[in-house]
């Protein structure tokens, strides 16, 4: 159905044009899903432009053939193309908050498709319109037309976006990462609903994704990209079992996941080559394990070591048997430390005003009586729902929010209502890693004054010399070269620049490190880099984490504890082990259930929720959980459950526990 030859495209910078993707080819049938796998920078989303003819302003097609149904693409007049984009070929952007139009209601964009693509308006559209947005699992939908962007959830956005991409009953759908913000409950549900879709109608779709379990649970088969080329092509089963490249090797090689628990994870050494030096030969040599004089100086051709996998490396040692895992870790030796952060019914309620006077009509309950403890160098995973009130309990517990009601206790001292001067001396014991590196680092400041700023203002280090030297002794901690210090936030990536966000919060020689999503936007092989680093600050410092975050593969991987919360309170916790292999809580097990697994051997079924998580400013009485539980009884409309202990590290607030 679409067939990509040869496409070669780039962006232009000054007066040369640097290549982004070059000289891609694949092909998709009717009816299948065709991944295409790589890290950031790789040309992904700039293929999926390309196709669409999307490019931004300085892209170009520099040439190859795009066609889809026998049609060239690239041979059509513009007027010609927009008849082609919405009715034969859509594509799910990846951010729906800036795809979405602001201004115009959910009704308005997708009558739009349906007038310019189907010819349907007045009465036949908003019948049309209420069907799509049932399609797509969202409730009350007459509501929801009048609606405007700003008005919904993140994954309602989401399912808009794929209403409005499947209005004009495309042909091809492209889906470039169309479930990287989303949850994992809500993840399953977009993954599902385009599964059934693709069966019902006979779409094909190109799937665009850094996340090894998407693949895993939707590919028919899959194209691995680095650096602008495909590297490897192959079905899903012989893609799972038993990968070529050592790029695609060291992606699996990188997932951390239980059973390397206690090892290092396999990290890819160095990052993609810019545009502007793209070396000669192979593009991944300088990163690869097995490189050889040939991969420097002779791009490597395409072989088929099987029917339908093809791979383009000139290393032949074959592949990694059946993906091997390491042998299981040994279970670590757990010696019961006093807590020194202990968090009592800690309540953080944000007043809500109305009127020309303000007055407060209600609270939106974003913390409603949390209680924790973390002990000196273990690592508490606080895992739920986006909305459930994670990053405020983090923020609250160092204070940088002012909790409504509850305890905070550090050792002796009780952290709430303390003095502003104690406050920020108590502060030296705890700091916070914060989800977007690049936001939190100050662009005017070089990297060396970001670091040494807590330790000045938090008196650590007065003397100058001592304090360059401790400068220096971070950076080579957390794996910086020295000459870092006189270079500024945006000349790093991603990973460098985590990095240099947690060498900030260890200037000061916390007890504590309050890391929200650390990860969730890196890539897997910078993850690893960042997950290693942890592990091993925690080791040499015996660190205690707080480590906010919604993917259980880190959790596995990484924490001791874990904390689940919901609507603003913590429905159970315990052991890692005792929580992730045997949830008690309906909400955990449904939480579990829906996280994609990068194994072809993974679990399928998938607890369903129903409906979108209630409102924080109207929690449901009773259990708050019980309006989606699907064991709700007649109990948990009433009354809240009193927390039951379900072995001596394992407790879960449910009715239906005895």
């Amino acid at each position: 159905m679409l067939k990509v030859d040869q496409l070669r495209l780039g962006f232009t910078a000054g007066k040369q044009t640097l290549a982004a993707v070059d000289g891609i080819s694949f092909a998709i049938a009717k009816g299948e899903t065709f991944a295409l796998l790589g890290e950031s920078g790789c040309g992904k989303s700039a293929t999926a432009q390309g196709i669409m003819r999307l490019l931004p302003a300085a892209g170009r097609i520099i040439s190859g053939s795009i066609q889809l149904d026998g049609e060239e693409l690239l041979a059509l007049p513009e007027a010609d193309m927009r008849a082609w984009r919405g009715s034969r070929m859509a594509m799910i952007f990846q951010e729906p908050a800036t795809s979405l139009n602001p201004v115009l209601t959910v009704g308005r964009q997708i009558g739009e498709v349906l007038e310019r693509h189907r010819n349907l308006r007045g009465a036949a559209a908003s019948q049309r319109m209420l069907e799509l947005l049932r399609q797509v699992g969202i409730a009350d939908p007459e509501r929801r037309l009048g609606e405007y962007p700003f008005q919904l959830s993140g994954g309602m956005k989401q399912r808009v976006m794929i209403a409005i991409a499947l209005a004009g009953e495309p042909e091809l759908l492209i889906a470039d990462e169309p479930t990287t913000a989303l949850d994992v409950t809500v993840q399953a549900q977009i993954l599902d609903l385009l599964a059934g879709l693709q069966a019902e109608r006979g779409m094909g779709m190109l799937l665009i994704t850094h996340d090894l379990g998407v693949v895993a649970r939707m590919a028919h088969r899959i194209g691995v990209m680095y650096a602008g080329e495909l590297v490897e092509v192959a079905s899903r089963e012989d893609f799972f079992s038993r990968p070529q490249h050592p790029y695609t090797q060291a992606l699996f090689a990188a997932l951390p996941e239980v059973s390397r628990r206690g090892m290092a994870l396999t990290t890819i050494p160095g990052q993609v080559p810019a545009l502007s030096a793209m070396p000669a030969g192979c593009r991944f040599a300088e990163r690869c394990p097995h490189v050889m004089a040939v991969c420097r100086e002779v791009s490597p051709p395409w072989r088929e070591p099987k029917a339908g996998h093809a791979v383009r490396c000139h290393w032949q040692a074959g592949a990694a048997a059946e993906n091997p895992l390491p042998p299981p870790a040994q279970s670590e030796v757990e010696v019961e430390r006093p807590a020194f952060l202990a968090v009592s019914d800690l309540k953080v309620h944000f007043p809500i005003r109305r009127g020309l006077l303000q007055r407060t009509v209600g609270h939106v309950r974003a913390v409603d009586g949390v209680s924790l403890a973390i002990s000196a160098g273990r690592t508490l995973a606080l895992v739920g729902e986006s909305g459930c009130g994670k990053t405020t309990v983090g923020k609250a517990l160092l204070q940088l929010i002012k909790p409504s009601a509850g305890s905070v206790r550090l050792g002796p001292n009780e952290l709430v209502g303390m003095a502003p001067k104690r406050l920020r001396a108590a502060r030296r014991h705890m700091q916070m890693v914060f989800q977007d590196p690049f936001a939190s680092l100050n662009p005017r400041l070089r990297v060396g004054d970001i670091i040494a700023e807590g330790m000045a203002a938090l008196s650590t280090e007065n003397d100058a010399e001592a304090r360059l030297a401790a400068l220096a002794a971070l950076l080579q901690q957390v794996g910086l070269p020295d000459e870092a210090a006189g270079r500024y936030p945006h000349e790093f990536s991603g990973g460098q620049r985590q990095r240099i966000a947690i060498a900030r919060a260890l200037a000061v020689q916390p007890e504590l490190l309050i890391c929200d999503e650390p990860t969730s936007a890196l890539d897997v092989s910078v993850q690893a880099q960042i997950l290693n680093l942890l592990k091993k600050l925690q080791q040499e410092l015996g660190v205690a984490y707080l480590f906010i975050t919604h993917n259980f593969a880190v959790v596995e991987y990484l924490a001791h504890d874990v904390a689940v919360m919901y609507l603003g309170r913590i429905v159970e916790q315990g052991r890692a082990e005792d929580v992730l292999r045997a949830p008690q809580h309906p909400y955990t097990q449904a939480l579990l259930s829906a996280v994609p697994v990068p194994r072809l051997d993974a679990p399928t079924a998938v607890i369903r929720l129903g409906g979108e998580t209630p409102s924080p400013a109207k929690p449901p009485a009773g259990c708050h959980f019980h309006p989606r539980c699907p064991h709700a009884m007649p109990v948990c409309r009433e009354a809240y459950p009193e927390t039951r202990r379900f072995s001596a590290t394992h407790t879960v607030n449910c009715h239906l526990l005895p």
